[in-house]
């Protein structure tokens, strides 16, 4: 990209004071939406540039580094000639003084759940056509735009929306942090006042209200797959409110941090003790507010990918509070295929050979006819052009941050180096004993298995997007071998099923089609003498 240089500003109308954050430079050749909403589309992504900024003065322009990291271009200065549309963004970092000590720099949650391209304080550019390229010239961007604040969805009838300032996350962090819930009402909620409920909790990443909910039918003029979902959402709605569908409460947490869009729903060195504000501080929240049973027999958890992680360990985590989990297409539970990459073998997350094997060849998402879609360096590379030290608030450096312990700079230790896929050793150890949740399901088997008999089932497809296949089968290998007790579970296996398989039929909601499962397992498993007659009205 010879003889094109940028250089970035903002007026002080924007913001008067300094800025910390991750400068990205966005280039693309679509027209159809702003570039800070598609260059980074993992199937066709557009090519970014991210540079660290500190005390980032209005009105002093930054030039922009041609050695920061990019992709799927990995330096400016490879850009090719061209014409572009480009658009800067200063993603924000607040300074967070923690309870561990360290003091780190991170991009602050404002409930948008972890996107740096929508979230609220953010600077961003107008978009603007330029060539790059020819002779040399500067181009001038001003980051004129700040995102503004998210409007907080509203209360109806069936959703409710909770948020609560989290006593332990915040003394943690330093400063106040919330977590929250929306909550699925039954029919009757209202009406029936001396009603109690059974609780099925709905786990996965941040969302501003329940998906897949629909009051009116499909928008005529709707088509493809915008049809499809309205069609579906609309079905969730009318299955909801039939008159013999079982009354429970769905309740979805929300747990969006400094990180990412959610906290894994564990405690954390990086992240703090969200596993422990969730259970001991939001589930009594939302269960007294909205009439729950309140008693471990009558919960459940649920949940799919990166919930479906979640519901599997807050089950293993919390045994004595829980009764009974459905786990769809799971994040890697077993790290010997931490999704292709053995961490215990493995010295290398890019190279699966060794020697004079050298290419990158490690896949990390693929088709359902296998082709390869993105490599292990690619997803890899992609987030450090986004953020370093963990930062880039993406896929495997929350994995990294929620597994990993703490360096001594405050950020996560990682597992392996972005650039040069090396393995850290050093941490190893730290994964397996905490966070691989085989290994500790069979190193604490006498412990939990009578805690977890007849509580676990697992649904996987055989061709996951994401070769998340390969753990379940062996936590699969281990459950099946279990004795004193036998697990008494399921695993299901979707024959030639991308992420996610769920074992509902196409078009019907987790939620549907489950909570008669559910349901039926609370009434069966409720211990002698609960008082179920307050959940029938």
């Amino acid at each position: 990209m010879a003889g094109t240089s940028f250089e970035i500003s903002f007026p002080s109308n924007v913001s008067r004071e300094a800025l910390d954050g991750r400068l990205l430079l966005l280039f693309s050749q679509r027209n159809d939406t702003e570039p800070r909403f598609h260059v980074v589309n993992r199937r066709s992504p557009q090519p970014f540039f991210g540079m660290n900024v500190e005390q980032f003065t209005p009105g002093q322009p930054i030039r922009f580094d041609k050695s920061a990291s990019g992709y799927p271009v990995e330096s400016l200065a490879q850009l090719p000639a061209g014409d572009y549309i480009v658009q800067a963004v200063l993603h924000v970092y607040t300074t967070f003084h923690r309870s561990d000590g360290h003091v780190v720099k991170l991009p602050m949650d404002h409930w948008e759940g972890q996107h740096w391209n929508r979230s609220p304080g953010n600077l961003y550019s107008v978009p603007r056509t330029i060539r790059v390229g020819g002779e040399p010239n500067v181009v001038s961007i001003e980051l004129s735009q700040k995102i503004p604040p998210i409007t907080p969805p509203e209360d109806t009838l069936f959703l409710r929306h909770v948020k609560i300032r989290s006593r332990l996350v915040s003394e943690f962090w330093g400063r106040d942090m919330d977590i929250g819930a929306v909550v699925l009402l039954p029919k009757g909620f209202d009406e029936h006042p001396e009603a109690r409920y059974p609780v099925a909790y709905l786990q996965g990443h941040f969302a501003a209200s329940f998906r897949q909910w629909r009051e009116q039918p499909p928008d005529p003029k709707a088509s493809g797959g915008e049809l499809r979902s309205q069609q579906s959402a609309y079905q969730m709605f009318q299955t909801w409110t039939s008159d013999n569908f079982p009354r429970m409460l769905v309740v979805v947490p929300q747990d969006p941090n400094p990180f990412y869009d959610d906290a894994y729903a564990v405690n954390s060195a990086n992240l703090g003790p969200y596993g422990d504000a969730l259970v001991t501080e939001l589930i009594p929240y939302v269960e007294k507010k909205f009439r729950a049973l309140a008693e471990p027999w009558s919960r459940t958890l649920y949940g799919g990918s990166t919930g479906g992680w979640r519901a599997l360990a807050v089950q293993i985590f919390y045994p004595d509070t829980f009764n009974g989990t459905w786990v769809f297409c799971p994040d890697p539970v077993d790290f010997r295929y931490f999704q292709l990459v053995n961490i215990y073998e493995d010295t290398n997350a890019y190279y699966p050979g060794s020697g004079w094997k050298t290419e990158p060849i490690r896949p990390w998402m693929r088709s359902v006819d296998d082709q390869v879609l993105m490599t292990q360096r690619q997803a890899s590379l992609l987030e450090l052009a986004l953020g370093t030290r963990g930062r880039s608030g993406d896929q495997m450096d929350i994995f990294q941050a929620v597994y990993g312990p703490v360096a001594e700079d405050g950020y996560p230790r990682l597992l392996y180096d972005k650039k040069t896929g090396e393995i850290d050793r050093g941490v190893i150890d730290y994964w397996r004993e905490n966070y691989d949740l085989r290994h500790i399901l069979e190193r604490d088997w006498e412990r939990l298995g009578p805690k977890l008999k007849g509580k676990l089932r697992i649904f996987m497809g055989d061709t996951d997007t994401y070769f998340l296949e390969e753990a379940t089968r062996l936590l699969e290998q281990f459950l099946e071998a279990t004795t004193d007790p036998y697990y008494d579970g399921r695993v299901v296996w979707g024959e030639r099923a991308p992420h996610c398989f769920t074992g509902a039929p196409s078009g019907t909601s987790t939620t549907a089609y489950y909570l008669p499962e559910m349901a039926e397992h609370i009434r069966r498993t409720a211990p002698p003498g609960a008082d179920l007659t307050s959940w029938r009205y």
